[in-house]
């Protein structure tokens, strides 16, 4: 009796640590071109949790430039899009890995791209998922409820 007891108890602070996570204020940052992927982002944020901030950028450039100000938060998910201009998903992959500070960042590859090799490369070189952008809100808020239960 006394172990079953026990195991509800560790079952309940599993179940309360995830809900912890997602009610705790949480940073993500969104790096993609397109504006309008930054608006449907947001809103897809504000379904899942009123408790996360959202930080954007529009190429892998614009992205290194932030993370290395000292007055940025360093984000605790970053979602990152492959067909940029100035500087690609991948090239900025690349150069975050290198960067011990920066390297332990969850990145998840959020693109229109279901290109086999896109998705190997970009795992190969440290992105924790891969996922072809949804077709719909509801869709892009699971998306990111399960990533953020996640990290």
């Amino acid at each position: 009796m006394f172990f079953i007891t026990y195991l509800n108890y560790i079952c309940s602070l599993t179940v309360d640590l995830k809900i912890f996570r997602m009610i705790q204020k949480r940073t993500l940052f969104l790096i993609d071109d397109d504006t309008d992927e930054h608006e449907l982002f947001e809103e897809a944020l504000r379904e899942v949790s009123d408790h996360v901030n959202l930080i954007t950028a529009t190429n892998g450039m614009e992205a290194l430039v932030k993370l290395s100000d000292r007055n940025f938060s360093r984000p605790d998910i970053i979602f990152l899009d492959l067909n940029m201009p100035k500087m690609n998903g991948i090239q900025f992959l690349e150069k975050i890995k290198d960067t011990q500070a920066l390297s332990t960042i969850p990145i998840y590859i959020y693109t229109t791209s279901s290109d086999p090799d896109h998705k190997e490369k970009a795992l190969s070189l440290g992105a924790t998922s891969f996922f072809t952008k949804p077709n719909n809100l509801v869709e892009l808020s699971n998306t990111i409820r399960r990533v953020a239960l996640a990290s």
